[in-house]
């Protein structure tokens, strides 16, 4: 994807929201459509939640916006949202997390084509510059972080095995930074098959790799809700004392096991879903102000311990 220079900051956005005069607002509303999969997992319910509560809030805040919200469930539930959001709602932007990256890049390059704005969220497109603004988290440093405790917490010859997300652009950036994360360090990867951030999934992969493997050391699961399968594929084959897991995203379930020095659950990495709230946000903003807000905004990845749990933990969250 090509690398542009995001042009504005969290605090600067803000500034200039608060400082936009009457003369910036358009004589008529502009319609900003926003298309996410749906709540099919927890770190999708946390990113569904705050989509509607931002969307909420800039509707109360920014009379003159107007806001077309659609979850899919499927690819092509997706593509023709985002057809009918063009067809018969006139948006003036379009926000987009893609359910995978390939087939949504030919319509919403439809989309810009049509001299519309477009946001891309998290999983990106198959083709580098179509979007005007890229908003996600850091998925090379998700996966670099992983790897590198991995690496640290592992004697050579240790053997682990990995399961990947959904076939998108951001899942091969976390593969292939954790794998050059751990490259040599004499840790074997035994297997390395898509669970697609999906629990039930997880579960079956997980079974596959413990009827597989005599011996695992170790599992990156990269995401939470994976994690959850994982564990369970584990505890059913009673194997818990063999080997630890690490998820990612800051599901508060495994936050708070990790707060308890859970020995299974050593460390998770943050990917906040509330990246969906920057990215509405800082849309928001082209039409609301002279802000110029094109280019990429990249929500850092961190290393959850024992030792700062509680900064991560958020009982009250969805997720």
């Amino acid at each position: 994807m090509e690398r542009r220079t995001f042009l504005v900051s969290t605090a600067a956005a803000v500034a200039a929201a608060s400082l936009a005069t009457p003369a910036m607002a358009q004589d008529k509303k502009a319609v900003i459509g926003v298309s996410i999969p749906s709540a099919t997992h927890g770190f999708m319910g946390g990113l569904n939640w705050h989509a509607q509560e931002t969307i909420k809030r800039l509707k109360a805040t920014y009379p003159n916006l107007d806001f077309v919200l659609a979850t899919a469930g499927a690819v092509g539930k997706q593509v023709n949202d985002i057809e009918d959001m063009m067809a018969t709602r006139n948006i003036d932007a379009l926000v987009v997390l893609p359910f995978e990256s390939e087939p949504l890049t030919s319509p919403v390059k439809a989309v810009k084509d049509a001299g519309k704005w477009v946001t891309v969220v998290d999983r990106g497109l198959a083709q580098a510059g179509i979007e005007d603004l890229y908003v996600a988290g850091d998925n090379t440093a998700f996966g670099r972080v992983a790897g590198e405790y991995f690496k640290a917490n592992l004697k050579p010859g240790a053997k682990i095995v990995v399961l990947r997300g959904i076939p998108t652009t951001l899942d091969n950036e976390r593969v292939d930074a954790f794998k050059a994360a751990v490259d040599g360090s004499g840790i074997e990867i035994l297997d390395m098959q898509h669970g697609n951030w999906n629990r039930d999934k997880a579960f079956s992969v997980m079974q596959d790799y413990l009827s597989k493997h005599k011996q695992i050391d170790a599992v990156w699961a990269a995401d939470d809700d994976m994690a959850i399968g994982v564990l369970e594929a584990i505890a059913q084959a009673g194997r818990q004392k063999e080997m630890w897991v690490v998820g990612g995203a800051g599901m508060k379930e495994i936050v708070k096991r990790i707060m308890d020095k859970d020995p299974q659950l050593p460390v998770d990495v943050t990917y906040p879903p509330a990246l969906i709230s920057t990215a509405l946000e800082i849309t928001a903003l082209r039409f609301v102000s002279n802000t110029p807000v094109y280019g990429r905004f990249i929500i850092g990845s961190t290393l959850i311990t024992p030792d700062n749990a509680a900064q991560y933990y958020f009982p009250d969250s969805p997720f």
